[in-house]
């Protein structure tokens, strides 16, 4: 923690290089990922501060659209489209994903009841021919695909994709050798950006 705390010190000694930032943000993307640590996307993209707006949870898990029941990830998907008007959505999964593994293991998470019942909103069942495989990656590659579905029903969504104002895309990022490869339609496979 110490060397975080010492990071923090020191951070706001530059004034200069963050007042821009105070007049506001308009960010072209909203980036959706794990909460996983090893998952930073700034790190992967080289965003400076204002150029991604994130949303991150568990399993990177967009949940079904529910308007009488607004969840936190709703309203920050329809911020980012409606005020924002983000350009792109990037939805990132990622290999090595506690989350998916859990799902595809089928883990007990009794001990876990939020974790479990938040899961239930995971791909109802990723494909995964080893489910041994520590990178569950054919696994998260599909979770991701039905991520993307799920964010398509968004009604904000629906909306600015049929006016051609919003691109959405489907990322899997490997975290042991941080290569990145997006999923092509026309292929439907995973491939290097």
């Amino acid at each position: 923690m110490q060397p975080l705390i010492d990071n923090a010190r020191t951070f706001g000694q530059r004034p200069e290089e963050f007042a821009d930032l105070a007049q506001g943000q308009s960010p072209e993307v909203l980036f959706i990922t794990c909460a996983d640590s090893r998952v930073v996307p700034a790190l992967i993209t080289g965003a400076r501060p204002g150029e991604l707006f994130e949303l991150r949870t568990a399993g990177n898990i967009v949940p079904p659209y529910a308007s009488e029941h607004p969840t936190s990830e709703a309203a920050t998907i329809e911020y980012a489209v409606e005020v924002l008007g983000v350009q792109h959505i990037v939805v990132c999964g990622h290999s090595h994903c506690g989350a998916v593994g859990a799902v595809v293991r089928g883990d007990d998470l009794n001990a876990v009841p939020a974790v479990r019942d938040w899961l239930t909103h995971a791909a109802d069942e990723p494909k995964c021919s080893d489910p041994a495989d520590p990178t569950v990656a054919e696994a998260v590659q599909h979770h991701v695909l039905t991520q993307l579905l799920r964010l398509r029903s968004y009604p904000c969504v629906e909306k600015r994709l049929q006016a051609d104002q919003l691109r959405v895309h489907g990322w899997y990022y490997e975290v042991h050798t941080g290569a990145v490869r997006e999923h092509r339609a026309e292929t439907d496979t995973f491939e290097a950006l």
